[in-house]
């Protein structure tokens, strides 16, 4: 931890990581606790609160979103992410629960990508093809805690990682930022920034599974919305073709509210890029999706130009759950903001092309209500 400023107090790290320990909680909302070491340095969690009852964990490992408790329309707590208790599990075999996905989400075809006339070779780890970065992507990475406080009504807290040259196969050395931040309003915020010495490609996103429902439940009774009129369809190893497909009339319409039950029923699928329905750049909503059961509401908006909607078939139970308790079957569903799969194959999708000079920005928001609320599906873009 070389850097982590402001009002945080340095730690005692432990010798071992056989637990971890609570050294400082700011009146204002953040709280670090020292892990222990790894093979790779010292690992953290940071537990983020907005005194309104809602808080967010995080882990300095594959910088992933270990935990979001929000209270149902009854005030009860329950957190809505799959994850683990203690940020140790996050070092195991997992399905990249929470966690940031790197240099480049979701799929390259060929495990290759030509860059100014240069072939690069990227590590093959599903099928022919590389996905989620390769093996040791981002998801496997610890990155350096910065900073950790509270400004306003915003905890915070900064991480960055430094992607070598030829990491993965891919081109560059990439400086990459990622801050999480929780305010009064329950929203999660992630922002990313990176910037490379040389062209290279980036596609960056968050492989958080919710469950809005607290884990009590699987997610085929939640209804969703996506702001989306196509979609990028796929070959049988998840390639995008190139073309663009009209949503209407097929599995997957969801720009009318509607629950999986029924379509999964009939056979329905979900592992597809929805073209989303938005300006480019620009921080808009792009999800909406209700637990009827215990009122929960989960609002999603990113400046990304396409969203994974995943929803895994298989029981999670084999990878634990929280408190014990195992996950089952259709158990979670993931919104991932991303550029396109397989852009670098395709000259039509927006490019993820980042040469040296330019930044790579992304900002992501899951704001969190309870029926009856009221308000507006829109948001203050400060």
């Amino acid at each position: 931890m070389n850097r982590l400023r402001g009002w945080i107090f340095y730690a005692v790290l432990l010798l071992i990581g056989g637990g971890c320990r609570t050294h400082t909680k700011t009146e204002a909302g953040v709280e670090t606790i020292d892990c222990g070491k790894t093979e790779k340095g010292e690992l953290f969690q940071f537990r983020l609160s907005n005194g309104k009852g809602t808080t967010v964990s995080v882990t300095n490992w594959g910088a992933a979103l270990m935990d979001v408790s929000v209270p149902d329309k009854r005030g009860n707590l329950a957190s809505v992410v799959l994850g683990f208790d203690s940020a140790h599990q996050y070092r195991q075999s997992h399905p990249k629960f929470g966690s940031v996905v790197g240099r480049y989400a979701n799929r390259i075809a060929g495990a290759s990508l030509e860059l100014d006339g240069v072939t690069y070779a990227l590590d093959r780890n599903q099928r022919n093809n590389c996905i989620h970065g390769g093996t040791e992507g981002f998801h496997r990475q610890l990155f350096q805690v910065d900073t950790a406080y509270v400004s306003a009504d915003t905890a915070v807290v900064r991480m960055s990682y430094l992607s070598r040259h030829l990491e993965g196969g891919f081109p560059g050395n990439l400086q990459l930022e990622v801050a999480y931040k929780l305010n009064s309003r329950n929203e999660v915020i992630l922002e990313y920034t990176a910037t490379t010495d040389r062209p290279t490609v980036i596609n960056l996103t968050n492989h958080s599974y919710f469950n809005l429902s607290g884990g009590e439940r699987d997610v085929l009774a939640h209804r969703y919305r996506i702001v989306a009129d196509s979609v990028t369809p796929v070959d049988s190893a998840g390639i995008p073709t190139g073309e663009r497909m009209a949503v209407e009339g097929t599995e997957y319409d969801f720009r009318q509210a509607d629950s999986l039950g029924a379509r999964m029923d009939n056979g329905a699928s979900y592992d597809i890029n929805y073209v989303l329905d938005k300006d480019p750049g620009t921080l808009s909503l792009v999800a909406v999706v209700e637990d009827p059961a215990s009122g929960r509401i989960l609002k999603a908006y990113t400046t990304e130009p396409g969203m994974q909607f995943y929803v895994p078939k298989t029981d999670m139970g084999k990878y634990g759950g929280r408190n014990g308790k195992p996950y089952g079957r259709y158990y979670g569903f993931c919104l991932e903001m991303q550029h396109y799969p397989d852009a670098p194959h395709h000259p039509a999708f927006p490019s993820t092309v980042l040469r040296p000079g330019e930044v790579y920005r992304q900002v992501t928001v899951y704001r969190f209500e309870t029926e009856g609320e009221g308000g507006s599906q829109e948001r203050d873009n400060d």
